[in-house]
């Protein structure tokens, strides 16, 4: 039965609060409904401004693309233009599969041509949710503030144990070395864990990303890695609470 605290919170929203949470659920079940369609891939995330197809990041792009599909792993990025558009064409261009996951924006955000899926999302939220349960390895190219917002997402995530530690590489020794001392300067300051530095590699080298994606190898469609990782931890918050709560009652008599 629903708590009756809860019923009275459900009684007080609007239609327009019901609607907007029913749009929630509907990008992220067609989000899950593409994810479940295949093993978890790469997800590959960086600016979508770079209009140079000769820029060494976008090429870098490319190779690593090609280079993930010709082992077998499926492309996961924003769908869009530039880095997106290079690590997509890379793969789609020997048959591999390049899965774009768009957003609708006011400016540069339009579907590349070389996806072999593409689904367009209202909420960020939502699409950040697919980007990481889409993957077994993440991979940062330079970018701007979203970018950095997709990878201290997922890096928070991993600290605090809400999604499974993968291996997260930054493309890019000259561009990330600020960002590396940052996070340095927040550890010594005590503003972040320490356990962050040791969970992103900088690199130049794309064959790094491979190497780690051949190690993992390829789960079953069936075996997604986050299935059970919520319910596990939610396991053991249960578990220790019951305990703390047979404590209490042992004190009491």
């Amino acid at each position: 039965m629903v708590p009756d605290e809860q019923m009275q919170l459900i009684k007080k929203l609007s239609i327009a609060d019901i609607e907007r949470a029913q749009a929630y659920a509907k990008d992220l079940i067609q989000g899950l409904q593409i994810v479940r369609t295949f093993p978890q891939g790469v997800t590959v995330f960086g600016s979508a401004r770079i209009s140079d197809p000769n820029n060494k990041y976008v090429k870098a792009a490319y190779k690593l693309g090609n280079l993930l599909a010709q082992n077998g792993h499926a492309v996961v990025t924003g769908g869009g233009p530039s880095i997106m558009e290079a690590v997509s064409k890379g793969a789609y261009e020997i048959g591999g599969r390049a899965i774009g996951f768009n957003i609708t924006l006011e400016h540069e955000q339009f579907p590349n041509p070389y996806l072999t899926d593409c689904l367009t999302f209202e909420y960020f939220f939502a699409r950040k949710v697919m980007l990481a349960m889409a993957s077994k390895v993440f991979v940062f190219f330079p970018g701007g503030y979203g970018t950095i917002d997709e990878l201290s997402d997922i890096l928070e995530l991993m600290v605090e144990k809400k999604m499974p530690i993968m291996p997260v590489f930054l493309i890019g020794k000259t561009y990330w070395k600020n960002y590396q001392k940052m996070i340095a300067d927040s550890v010594k300051l005590g503003y972040a864990d320490a356990k962050t530095m040791k969970i992103f590699k900088i690199t130049d080298d794309v064959t790094e990303v491979v190497k780690a994606a051949n190690k993992i190898g390829h789960p079953k469609v069936s075996e997604n890695y986050y299935d059970g990782f919520r319910e596990a931890s939610t396991v053991a918050r249960v578990n220790n609470h019951d305990a703390k709560m047979d404590q209490s009652a042992q004190g009491a008599n």
